[in-house]
């Protein structure tokens, strides 16, 4: 690297190998500050390194030269004091997705960047930066990481280091296609569950036998109370009692659920007795002892594909929570209250109509619908 230093001895003009342009350099007011003349000849970048130093004196005594505030900084305070402030409100885990979002994909990118410098074009830059990356985050990914980006930025905006936030909203995109949850239909969800039946004779007397047991279970368990797999993961024995309802004349399970919107209760359907009842026989646990320590994701996915049902007719992708929308889709089709389903599941009405709908035929009133005038 070929350098000069001018202005007795306060500024540096340097060229790197492979660059056309000179660059110039000096350290003020605490910190190393650089700049590209844009210039080829060295006569000419001498010249501009002498205005643009200067230039950043007359900012440094106007009290214009700003620092900035590194992207980090507001990282690390946003790690600081969100696990404190939403501490009981906050599942953990929810908690550390963020942090794993801002190391894995917001710090390599913001890193080296002052949150001045973050514009609507720069988050621009990182979707598209996102979006051609193999492999390709999906759209849920992408919006959670934007959520972390906002969650930072808004923790400079109250330290008073911007003035407001940047726009966030993706360009050039409508209204996302509404599209309904991949699930279970009937004739699907009886080939899963006499499948993991199937799976659970053939293993007895196995070393596997226990978790054949279990992944049964745990499907028959989630289709009848429709808890999403973070609750059923936090879910201890003492949470769930085995109750006789009076107004069904059923026995069901009363469940106290504990996840991502807190704490809510859950009423199950009377198919979820006989599989709790098992799981207690068989673990003979503390009240304090998980009720579905393992994890069965790479199970449920083998036997998913080994019936051909790892994705639906729309081409979605069938998990653990399909389990969740498949008791929904179920109750729906049995004419049950979208209230109290919204209620016993710890969501919204709204967000059951946008996601069900095609499962609500029987709660609509055809003498509603068609009406007539009388002529």
């Amino acid at each position: 690297m070929e350098k000069h230093t001018i202005m007795d001895g306060k500024v540096h003009v340097y060229k790197r190998d492979r660059s056309r342009y000179w660059q110039c350099s000096t350290y003020l007011s605490g910190k190393n500050r650089r700049a590209s003349t844009k210039q080829e000849l060295l006569t000419d970048a001498k010249h501009f390194a002498e205005d643009w130093y200067y230039g950043l004196i007359g900012q440094h005594r106007s009290g214009q030269l700003k620092d900035g505030h590194p992207f980090m900084k507001a990282a690390q305070e946003f790690a600081r004091e969100y696990p404190v402030m939403t501490e009981g409100q906050r599942n953990p885990n929810y908690v550390q997705d963020h942090m794993g979002r801002i190391r894995n994909h917001l710090e390599p990118f913001f890193g080296k960047m002052n949150v001045e410098d973050i514009k609507s074009g720069t988050v621009q830059e990182y979707r598209l930066h996102r979006m051609t990356s193999d492999p390709k985050p999906a759209h849920s990914t992408l919006n959670h990481e934007m959520v972390s980006l906002r969650l930072i930025l808004k923790t400079a905006l109250r330290r008073g280091w911007i003035d407001l936030l940047p726009d966030m909203t993706p360009p050039y995109r409508g209204s996302k296609k509404v599209t309904r949850r991949a699930w279970f239909s009937p004739d699907d969800y009886k080939r899963l569950y006499t499948r993991t039946r199937e799976r659970m004779k053939a293993a007895e007397n196995k070393p596997w036998a226990d978790n054949a047991k279990a992944l049964h279970d745990y499907i028959l368990f989630m289709a009848n109370t429709g808890m999403r797999p973070d609750e059923a993961n936090n879910l201890e024995y003492r949470d769930v009692e085995i109750v006789d309802d009076e107004p069904t004349d059923e026995t069901i399970l009363v469940i106290e659920v504990r996840g991502k919107r807190g704490i809510g209760y859950c009423k199950s359907t009377a198919g979820a007795v006989l599989p709790f009842k098992r799981l207690k026989e068989r673990n003979n646990p503390f009240p304090t002892d998980k009720v579905f320590p393992a994890n069965h994701k790479k199970a449920f996915n083998k036997v998913l594909n080994e019936l051909d049902l790892k994705t639906d007719r729309d081409g979605q992708r069938r998990t653990a929570y399909s389990l969740r929308h498949t008791y929904i889709c179920f109750r729906l089709m049995e004419g049950a209250d979208i209230y109290q389903i919204a209620k016993n599941c710890r969501t919204s009405v709204e967000m059951i109509e946008k996601h069900y709908a095609s499962h609500i035929q029987n709660a609509l009133d055809t003498t509603a619908i068609n009406v007539r005038k009388k002529t």
